[in-house]
């Protein structure tokens, strides 16, 4: 009988969307070393007990993707001893703020304007094109990190879905994992269990009425439109991942083969 590698994925009380991406399949045959590369939703709310889990697993980098409005509304990452955060901003510190204020209050005609008929959608893909364009400074900050010294590594944004679910897709196109299995790492994120729990401003009953709901769910959702944006943003802009590596994000050939050294075993 083999022995059962020990679960990474605990039932983590205060932290969403926690996941190990090891043992993802590269298109050469091997895979993405297990305990050197974690996603998950922000650490603000982290339990004591969230807080020895993560300090256990022998974090040198946390990369915060969240920009300073989601920080003053969730709160700075819990502390972990011994670990460095270093915060990269993937959208602007303004950007979206009175929007989600509008979300938060949850006023359904002021809703169906912002997101009805498809705009919910639309601003997904939007965002997520944007993020691969325009933050390919922060991207390549981010890989070269990872190859010369910040692993093992935990990437997250707010929700751990979509700023995060971008970077950690760069940082496995790098490495050369499979596309069919970055997009059904990236679909996990769907799971009851991991989705971001948004909350109603003023307190009281916080429960959203289903029409709501169904307003809000593109945002929450981890969709494959959203994916392929991105993967097409990169064709689009660069051709191909080997000259968006290359070119947009700087990486050189030797350095993504110690990326590939450091994430793949």
């Amino acid at each position: 009988m083999t022995q059962q590698v020990p679960s990474t994925e605990p039932e983590l009380t205060g932290v969403r969307n926690f996941r190990d991406v090891g043992g993802l399949p590269t298109v050469d045959g091997r895979r993405v070393r297990p305990g050197v590369l974690f996603r998950s939703g922000h650490l603000a709310h982290a339990t004591e007990q969230d807080a020895e889990f993560l300090a256990s697993l022998g974090l040198h980098t946390v990369f915060d993707f969240r920009n300073a409005a989601d920080q003053k509304l969730e709160g700075p990452d819990v502390e972990l001893p011994g670990v460095r955060n270093v915060n990269l901003p993937l959208t602007d510190p303004a950007h979206g703020a009175d929007f989600w204020m509008m979300v938060r209050e949850g006023d359904l005609d002021q809703l169906h304007g912002l997101l009805g008929d498809g705009k919910a959608a639309a601003r997904m893909v939007s965002s997520y094109r944007a993020i691969v364009k325009e933050r390919t400074g922060e991207h390549s900050h981010v890989l070269h990190a990872l190859a010369e010294d910040s692993v093992p590594a935990l990437m997250h944004c707010a929700a751990g879905k979509d700023r995060a679910g971008v970077s950690i897709a760069v940082t496995l196109l790098a490495v050369g994992v499979e596309r069919d299995a970055i997009v059904a790492d990236y679909l996990e994120s769907n799971a009851k269990h991991r989705r971001y729990k948004v909350r109603r401003s003023g307190g009281g009953d916080s429960a959203y009425s289903p029409e709501v709901m169904d307003l809000l769910s593109p945002l929450f959702d981890a969709r494959l439109e959203y994916l392929t944006a991105a993967f097409e943003s990169i064709e689009e802009t660069w051709g191909d991942v080997d000259t968006y590596l290359e070119q947009g994000l700087r990486l050189a050939p030797q350095t993504r083969e110690r990326l590939r050294e450091r994430l793949v075993g």
